[in-house]
Order: structure tokens, then sequence, then C-alpha cells
């Protein structure tokens, strides 16, 4: 990619879903410049080890309904078995679903009801706007199978700039229907449909095909006629570069085996992903490992900012969102120096928070492959330089902000 071409792309990832994993999609206009911190101690996390890959317990109940609301519950209409490809463990997998709207309405809260929390890792909900869903039924009926898969986003890119679907909401451990305050909500027209990207683990089966899925999703929805707040997503994101421990070693330690065996596992984007981080993230300069990573993002346009989700994947150790870092308005909208993968929900805000434009975000991420001996899901693969990826053994640095442009 030449020089020029970096800010579009740095555009891209930020507004959509290059690549799609954790919770969520950005429709504010972002561009990246982003740093890292050599190694450094990694800071003490009480109680590291998790003791099996099953996260939570059963779907929380929603909250009541408000004046104009309904639910409307749609999801797979049959049970999946995920089989990851080339000898991986996860497999990323897209299925179309039909909510059939009739008339324009608002999503004002989603809710991803997981049937087997044994093998799904996380769930991303997309809207697919009406003039893209014979795109996505060719997508469809080309794989065989329910829905086909999805490594690095939905697969519906009908340009490499240019998205069919926009962001809904998502689920991660610990997750549950989270409301922003007053009624707000993602607009949707007739005939709009839902690609629903379930994320499946088989680390517990060693990625051998046999546990099935049939997850859902609750929709609360209002009429589009109502005085709702619309919402948008940003998401920032900061690169991965984590090499092994001094008392590790083994060939997956080298970065570049490291990559060839992350594109093995999860396809070609994910060299394009990594490469393009570190284009724009370090300048194109050498990659620099460290348990420390961070990307500034200069905000385009006004929002307020109503809640903040972070994640990362078994190797997190902390991470924050600071709002103009370094000047004396500067601001913490997230702060957790102890990261639970078993909590990625969106932490409120006290106040929603205006961004101007010229203002920066700041992600910050801190990462300990020492987690990797104590963990029983990662104890049993090689030792790896980490880089950002799809699968659970690797790594990612994303924080989404719950927005509105309605200032």
């Amino acid at each position: 990619m030449a020089p020029d071409d970096v800010p579009s792309y740095a555009m891209r990832l930020a507004t959509r879903h290059v690549v799609a994993v954790a919770i969520v999609a950005v429709t504010t206009l972002a561009a990246f410049a982003c740093g890292n911190t050599p190694s450094t101690p990694a800071p003490a996390a009480p109680d590291p080890v998790r003791e099996a890959h099953i996260h939570g317990g059963p779907p929380p109940p929603p909250a009541p309904l408000r004046d104009g609301e309904r639910f409307l519950e749609v999801g797979l209409t049959q049970a999946f078995k995920p089989s990851p490809p080339s000898g991986g463990t996860d497999e990323y997998r897209c299925f179309l679903i039909d909510p059939k709207l009739t008339e324009r309405s608002f999503i004002t809260g989603t809710q991803f009801l997981p049937q087997n929390l044994e093998i799904v890792h996380h769930a991303i909900l997309y809207s697919v706007k009406p003039s893209e869903v014979a795109h996505a039924k060719q997508v469809d009926d080309a794989s065989p199978g329910d829905g086909w898969q999805c490594f690095g986003g939905t697969g519906l890119n009908t340009s490499f700039l240019n998205s069919g679907d926009t962001y809904l909401g998502g689920w991660a451990p610990g997750g549950k229907e989270t409301l922003v305050g007053g009624i707000a909500g993602y607009p949707v027209d007739p005939g709009t449909q839902v690609v629903l990207q379930v994320h499946y683990n088989l680390l517990s089966t060693s990625g051998k095909s046999g546990p099935t899925d049939q997850s859902s999703m609750r929709l609360r929805l209002m009429p589009g006629t109502a005085d709702v707040t619309p919402l948008e997503a940003l998401r920032i994101i900061a690169p991965i570069e984590l090499p092994c421990t001094a008392s590790e070693s083994g060939p997956l330690c080298d970065r570049t085996k490291a990559v060839e065996d992350l594109v093995a596992r999860t396809g070609p984007g994910a060299r394009t992903m990594v490469n393009q981080l570190n284009q724009f993230c370090n300048k194109g300069n050498p990659p620099v490992g460290g348990v420390t990573q961070h990307c500034d993002v200069p905000v385009r346009e006004a929002a307020l900012v109503y809640s903040v989700a972070p994640h990362m994947h078994l190797l997190g150790r902390s991470i924050s969102v600071e709002l103009n870092p370094g000047k004396p308005d500067a601001r913490m909208l997230l702060d957790q120096k102890a990261f639970n993968f078993d909590d990625q929900t969106q932490q409120p805000l006290a106040q929603p928070v205006r961004l101007n434009p010229g203002d920066v975000l700041r992600v910050t991420c801190t990462h300990d492959a020492s987690l990797r001996a104590q963990l029983p899901e990662l104890k049993v693969l090689q030792p790896r330089y980490v880089v950002w990826g799809d699968g659970t053994s690797d790594e990612m640095c994303l924080a989404t902000l719950i927005t509105t442009p309605k200032v």
C-alpha cells in the first residue's frame, strides 16, 4: 500500500470491520496515529488463572420494556457444529438472519443469547441494508452449510473501503443487555437483515469438531417515528507486539514464523492487518516488541460518549482509554488496572463526555505472556510471539465507545 493510502486504510480500519472482533465497529470518522512502549514489567493482577473456557452463566433477563418498545427474538434455525480450519481452534461464523422488519425502526437494545457457553467466545450483530441483502445472500449461498466462515469481518465488503453492514450490538463474557440513559438506538429501514457473527473457540476439544450451538438474539424495537437519539459505535484499537517470556523458547517465538502460523490458522487477511497496524501505528519502522502498546485516534466529528467497553483476550492485564492525553484537559474515560476477561461489558460514564474535532483518544493495553503457562486453555500450546489476531490464543487491544452525533 502506498504511503498516501495509509490514512484512508486507517479510517477504514476505524470505521468498519476489517477485523470484526470483540465488540463493535465504528461510524465516526477517525484516523490513526499510534505508538508503542518497549518491554516494561506488567502490573500485578489478582488470581490470573482462569480454570475453564466456560465463561459466565445463563443470560440475565432484559430490562422492562419502555413505552413504545417491543421485543423480537430471532436466531439460528438449527444447531451449528463449528469446525476450525487449518488445524486451528477457532472459527468465526456469520449467519444471515431476517427479522422481517416491515417499517422503519430503531433498535434500542440488543441481547445475544448464547446457547453453548462452552464454545461461544463472543458475538457481534450487524445490520445489512436492504440494498445489500442480495449480496449477503450470494455470500451465504456460496458457502456450504449454515452461514459462512468470516475471520476478520463479515465478508460483506463490496470494496476494500466500502462496507455493506453496520454495527448493532455485541456480546462478550459477562455481557448483558445495556441500555443508554434516555431513549437511544440504531436506525434501520424495512427489509433490513441482521448478520450474527459468532466466534467459536474449541480449545476445550483441541480444535476437534463435535460441540454444537444454536444461539439467538433478542432485539428491542421502537417505531422509526419515535423521538429516539441516534447511536453510533466508535472502535479504537492498538497493535499487539508481545514477545515470548525469557523462560520460553520455540520456533513460534520468532515473529515472522508466528505471523505465518497466524495466517495458516485464520487466513491472509491476518497478515494485512498486522502489517498495516505497524505501518500507521509505528510509522513503518521495524516493530518494537513490548508488553504495552497504544494508539492515538484524532477525533474528526463532534459526539457525546455514553459508555466504553474493553476487549482483550486471555493475556490481557490492563486497558485504558484517555481523552487528550498529556494536555491540561486530559480525562480518563476507562481505566481497568486489572482487566477481567469474564467482564467485558459496557462501562457507563457518570455523565456523557463531549468529543470535539481535534481531540485525541488514546487506547493503551498491557498484556502478560507469562499467563500462558498458567492458563489451562493456553499452556498446552506452543509459546509464541503474539500479534493482533482473531484466535483466542492471539490477542487484541480494543475499546468500544457508544456515542451519538446529536450534541
